[in-house]
């Protein structure tokens, strides 16, 4: 754990270097992992010119009504998939005006798994203007705060992959 949580702060200081630089604002929408995206982020000095807003949206409600997940894709695929987690990005988008954001929603466990979902599935959205990926993660179930620590430091990999590779959004 320590490994991953000295990742953390390093892509999260290498975050707030190159928006700042670039002048990009981030915002996160965050269910598994629980606001730790923007914890790690505002932990890093300077980071008040670069992040924007951080979205706890444990529930479906908060996920519909403040980021606009829409109810069809909750019903159809639930909160637990790429289509939520898109959306949820786009959301944080939309309400912060922000550059890009980050969106986690998963199973963390140690209880809520299925044969679809089971613990330490994570899905993973970063959306810009003119770019978005996404991704499903399963990792590995070593206990609640290892899954959400190891979601953590995959968000922050992929959003830094596409702040650097756009150099616009």
């Amino acid at each position: 754990m320590e490994e991953i949580y000295g990742n953390i702060q390093k892509l999260s200081e290498e975050i707030v270097h190159e928006c700042a630089a670039r002048g990009y604002k981030i915002s996160t929408a965050e269910s598994c992992t629980g606001g730790m995206i923007a914890a790690a982020v505002t932990a890093i000095s300077g980071s008040s010119a670069v992040i924007e807003l951080g979205i706890c949206s444990y529930s479906n409600r908060i996920k519909n009504e403040v980021l606009g997940v829409s109810e069809e894709t909750l019903r159809e695929f639930t909160e637990y998939s790429l289509p939520c987690a898109e959306e949820m990005a786009k959301g944080a988008v939309t309400v912060s005006g922000a550059n890009f954001a980050v969106s986690t929603s998963g199973v963390a466990g140690p209880t809520g798994g299925t044969e679809e979902n089971p613990v330490g599935t994570v899905y993973i959205a970063v959306f810009g203007k003119s770019v978005s990926e996404s991704k499903r993660f399963e990792f590995e179930n070593n206990g609640r705060n290892h899954i959400r620590a190891a979601a953590t430091e995959k968000a922050l990999e992929m959003l830094l992959r596409i702040i650097k590779s756009k150099g616009e959004s």
